[in-house]
This record gives C-alpha cells, sequence and structure tokens, in this order.
C-alpha cells in the first residue's frame, strides 16, 4: 500500500513542494530503499580500501609478512569487485527512480490538462505546460535519483570519520569540524541558487509560450508583416533569459569552485597532520597511506553531497510550480453522475422516465435565446467572433451556462456524457501525427471515412498524397495547407457522429466553389441528426434548414437565409461574402 495518497488539488496540505516530493518518494520506494542499499555498500567498500591498502603495507611489506600481503591484497580486490557490483546497482535503481517520478508526473500533468479542459488555455500558457511536461519533471527525477548517492556519501562520511577517532582523534576531529563547515559554506549558495533558479525558470516558460504562439501562427504573422515585429519581441525576451542564466551560472560556478576548494583544503589539513605524526613516530607508513587515501576519498562524497543538495534545490523549485499547476480547478464542476441513457431514439410521447433521452433532442440556450431544432441543420450568423466564441462555449459545456439538452440541463451530466454526445469543432483543433486513416476514422468503418472525405470535399487531398490515406501526417499537420488541414479536421468531426455535431466557420479556408460542396456534403451526411453551422458564409446559411443571427450574445432574428436578407443587420454581416 502507498504510504501517501494521490496528490489531491482541493486539499490544501497537497499543494506544497515539500509534500508532493514525499509522496513522489512514497510512490518510489522501493527504488529509493534499494538505491539507497546500493548506495551505502558501494560507498563502504570504497571507504574501506585505503584501510586495507595500509594494512596490507604495515602488515605485509614493512613486516615482510606474503601471507598477510596476500590476505590483503585479496581483500583489496574483494572491496573493488563489490564497489564496481553495488554502483552497477545503484545507478541502476536511480535510474528506476528518476524515469518512474517523470513519468508519473506526466501523468498527473495530462490528466490535470485533461481535466481542466476548456479551463487550461485561459489559466496556464502553452510555453508553461511544456517546461512542466519537459524540464521540471526532469528535474524531480533527478533530485530524488540523487538520494541513493548522497545517503551512501552520508553513510562513508561517517564511517571514514569513525576511522579517524579511533587511529587518531585529532584527525578524526579535524574531519568531524572539517564536513560541517564545508556543508555550511555551500549552503549558503543555495539559497541564493534557489531564487535566481525561479527566476530563470518563470523567464524561460514566458519565452516558450511567445515562441509556440509565433510558430502556431507563423502563416498569420507572414500575411500581416508582422514576422520583424515578433522576432524583436522575442528576441528582448531572450536577451532577458540570458542574463538570467548567467546569473544562475555565477552562483552554480561558485558552487562548483567550492565542490573542488573546501575538499581541497581538507585534504591539504589532514595530510599535513598525517605526515608530521609519522615524522614523530606516532603514526606508521601505512597509516599515512590510508589517511591520505581518507582524505582523497573525501573529496568524492562530499562533491556528491553538494550535488545532491543543488539537484534537491532544483527539484523543489520544480516540485513548486508543478503543484501550482495541479492545485488549478475548472471555471465549474462537472455534473455528478447521470443514471443510464434510454438508448434508442425517443418514440413519438414515449417518455424516457426520468433518463436522459438519446431521441432527437433540441439543444437550447435560454441566455441567448437560442434553440437548435432537433434533427436539423441550423446555420448561426453572428455579428460578431465574441458571439460565436461565446455560444459555442455555452453549447459544449465549456464554460458554466444554463443550456439544456432536451429537459436535462448540462450541468446536470456528466461531462463524458456530454462529451459524447455533443462535439463542438472549430479551427483551433489540431491534427495529431501518425497514419491518416487513424487519424481521421476513429472508431468508424472504411466505409463511412470515404463517405465524409466526400462530405467535406477531401477527397483531392488523399489523392495527392504518396500512400493516400495511409500516408503519414506530421505533428500538428504542418504538412498540409491550412485550407486542407480545416477539411481533414472536418471529415473527423464528421466520422465522431455525435448526436448534435457543432462546427465553429467550418469552410473560412476554401474558395465558394468548394464551399458550396462541402455545404451540400455535410446537410446530406447528417440528414436527420442535429448540425450546428456557425457561419457567416452566404453559401452555407442558404444551405441550411433554419438560420439564427445572433448580436449581443442574443438571438435577435431567425427563419430562412432568403428571409433574414431583409433584415438589414443581418445584411450587413454576410455582404462582403454575399457581395463577392
Amino acid at each position: 500500500m502507498r504510504r501517501f495518497p494521490d496528490p489531491d488539488p482541493g486539499n490544501p496540505d497537497h499543494r506544497s513542494p515539500i509534500s508532493y516530493l514525499l509522496w513522489l518518494a512514497a510512490y518510489q520506494r522501493n527504488a529509493i530503499f534499494l538505491g539507497a542499499l546500493y548506495g551505502i555498500v558501494h560507498m563502504l567498500a570504497q571507504a574501506l580500501v585505503p584501510a586495507a591498502v595500509g594494512t596490507a603495507i604495515d602488515a605485509g611489506i614493512i613486516a615482510r609478512d606474503q601471507r598477510a600481503l596476500l590476505w590483503w591484497g585479496g581483500a583489496v580486490v574483494a572491496l573493488g569487485t563489490i564497489q564496481a557490483a553495488a554502483g552497477i546497482l545503484r545507478d541502476r535503481a536511480a535510474l528506476t527512480t528518476r524515469l518512474g517520478v517523470a513519468y508519473r508526473t506526466a501523468q498527473l500533468i495530462a490528466r490535470q490538462a485533461a481535466r481542466l479542459g476548456a479551463t487550461l488555455p485561459k489559466r496556464v500558457a502553452k510555453g508553461e505546460i511544456v517546461n512542466a511536461g519537459v524540464a521540471d519533471i526532469g528535474r524531480l527525477g533527478e533530485a530524488l535519483a540523487e538520494t541513493a548517492r548522497g545517503s551512501g556519501s552520508i553513510v562513508a562520511i561517517a564511517v571514514v570519520a569513525a576511522i579517524l577517532l579511533h587511529t587518531s582523534w585529532q584527525l578524526g576531529l579535524v574531519v568531524l569540524l572539517g564536513v560541517p563547515l564545508m556543508v555550511g559554506t555551500v549552503s549558503l549558495l543555495i539559497r541564493p541558487l534557489h531564487r535566481r533558479q525561479q527566476r530563470l525558470r518563470e523567464q524561460q516558460a514566458e519565452l516558450t509560450g511567445r515562441a509556440v504562439d509565433i510558430v502556431s501562427g507563423l502563416r498569420v504573422l507572414r500575411g500581416i508583416g508582422g514576422e520583424d515585429v515578433f522576432a524583436d519581441r522575442y528576441r528582448a525576451d531572450s536577451q532577458r533569459v540570458r542574463a538570467a542564466g548567467v546569473a544562475v551560472a555565477r552562483v552554480e560556478a561558485l558552487l562548483e569552485g567550492a565542490k573542488v576548494l573546501l575538499p581541497g583544503l581538507l585534504t591539504t589539513v589532514v595530510v599535513w597532520l598525517g605526515a608530521h605524526y609519522v615524522a614523530s613516530g606516532r603514526m606508521g607508513p601505512g597509516q599515512l597511506v590510508a589517511f591520505y587515501g581518507y582524505a582523497v576519498f573525501l573529496v568524492d562524497p562530499l562533491r556528491r553531497l553538494t550535488t545532491a543538495a543543488g539537484r534537491l534545490t532544483q527539484g523543489h523549485v520544480a516540485a513548486r510550480r508543478i503543484t501550482a499547476f495541479l492545485a488549478l480547478r475548472p471555471e465549474f464542476a462537472p455534473g455528478a453522475a447521470a443514471p443510464a441513457p434510454y438508448e434508442g431514439p425517443c418514440e413519438g410521447p414515449v417518455p424516457c422516465e426520468g433518463r436522459p433521452c438519446e431521441g432527437p433532442v433540441p439543444l437550447a440556450d435560454p441566455d441567448s435565446g437560442l434553440i437548435v431544432a432537433p434533427g436539423r441543420f441550423t446555420a448561426v450568423a453572428c455579428a460578431s467572433p465574441t458571439d460565436t466564441a461565446t455560444l459555442a462555449a455555452r453549447l459544449g459545456r465549456y464554460t458554466d451556462s444554463t443550456v439544456t439538452l432536451g429537459d436535462t440541463p448540462l450541468g446536470d451530466l456528466p461531462p463524458d456524457e456530454i462529451r459524447r454526445r455533443i462535439l463542438v469543432a472549430d479551427n483551433d483543433d489540431r491534427l495529431f501525427a501518425g497514419p491518416l486513416r487513424e487519424e481521421l476514422r476513429g472508431r468508424g468503418s472504411d466505409a463511412e471515412l470515404e463517405r465524409a472525405v466526400d462530405a467535406a470535399c477531401a477527397r483531392d487531398i488523399a489523392e495527392a498524397l504518396p500512400d493516400g490515406l495511409d500516408d503519414l501526417v506530421a505533428e500538428s499537420g504542418r504538412n498540409f495547407s491550412g485550407g486542407q488541414q480545416q477539411r481533414l479536421r472536418l471529415v473527423r468531426a464528421l466520422m465522431a457522429d455525435p448526436e448534435v455535431l457543432i462546427l465553429v466557420e467550418p469552410t473560412s479556408a476554401v474558395d465558394a466553389h468548394t464551399e458550396a460542396r462541402i455545404a451540400r456534403g455535410v446537410s446530406d451526411l447528417r440528414a436527420g441528426r442535429t448540425t450546428l453551422v456557425f457561419t457567416t458564409s452566404p453559401v452555407v446559411l442558404d444551405r441550411a434548414d433554419h438560420v439564427v443571427y445572433v448580436q449581443s450574445a442574443k438571438a435577435v432574428a431567425q427563419g430562412s437565409h432568403g428571409d433574414l436578407l431583409t433584415d438589414v443587420r443581418y445584411r450587413s454581416v454576410v455582404a462582403r461574402e454575399e457581395s463577392a
């Protein structure tokens, strides 16, 4: 059983970086325990080598005892073998810890992103998510993986100090006083390093977010001639990040210098005192060699301790950012689990007896007065893009609203039920990398895919590919033009075949001829199913069974396209396309 439960963003006790690091340590407790155990064995074997060498010199070479020399020589070989084997097992356990922590954190980040849904882009920049999913999870893994090396270093220092105290209390006292002094000196550099790393981390997230925005909107920037402006902004932000990185590097350079200087000073003091004792006859040559070996050996565990301190500092910074992300809450609470839906369409007056109806029912938004009739092709012309975004978010339950599906408020339905029955497809959707057929088909058949391709007027796209629908899609569909991506996204939406399909400007990137074919194809393919299209294209509006005109997020007029052309407000919205 786990010692700590999964982090609960609603629990204040689970929001601190320390509690999250403890939870990760409990989650990987087996690997961490084995890593620490192997690390201790590795460092102890290495720490005992100078003692074995010194004894071999005194008892074997100086005393001219061949048997003792062979015995202690064999001990050195055995200690080296144990050290090598334990080191391999330690590194294996450390790698398991690092990967386990990284992958578990990545799962939590992905789960939180899915839970936030439409709230995510409103609360978190894209660059922040990229940094959390790439840089931060790596730092967390490295921080906990250092426990294997750090624990072994602490035990090794303690054992060496005990041996030195037993052999010479003066030298042992030098080590016992010197080690805390070095650790204290290094700790003075940890706090400014922590602050500067935090500042660098924030600026890196902002810079990554700007880079993502520039890349995703590169075509638009080229169209309006804004490349130079955004390049200058990115260059300025990049220089600020560089300056923050240099500030971090200064402290890290001091820290690295302290890792070399301080152990070196301790080694010098120990060797000088040991040589003085040999000259005065208080210590044998073998013991001096052993003391020198201990002094040289102490450099490694002390350096590992300072490295572990730096890694834990970076891990604390990363944990703070991740816990802040995990603590975000959706804009509204999801509905409770609904009872099992009535499978099959409603047949006239047959009631559903309180269960969510699966038949063709209206989708209504009381706030705007918009009512989408069931089983019909409805088009909505909005006076502004803001109205389009607002209504689409309401109808898809991406924001809190009083929208109802039949007699059931969307707020009373669980998210899975809403996503299964209502699909909102807009031009911000992305194509995923992989085979095009698998990306578009979903759970449908190849025959249904062929019909959807024809309905979306995407046949020419498939025929132009070397392997047709079996060709590969690049990341975010960048191997397709904007118009091609729009039609392929429409194919994917049609293949989902939801009860209510909401399309947001599905033909904004195609010519009028293609637009007319798409409007006819979608209308025919979705016959008898509820389809809502937000558009100001007269070609699509003329094909719709019913048209609603929205102004200031309110439905102010409705009827056929021809009837609404007598309304000057409606006509002014579609006049540009009409004249074209």
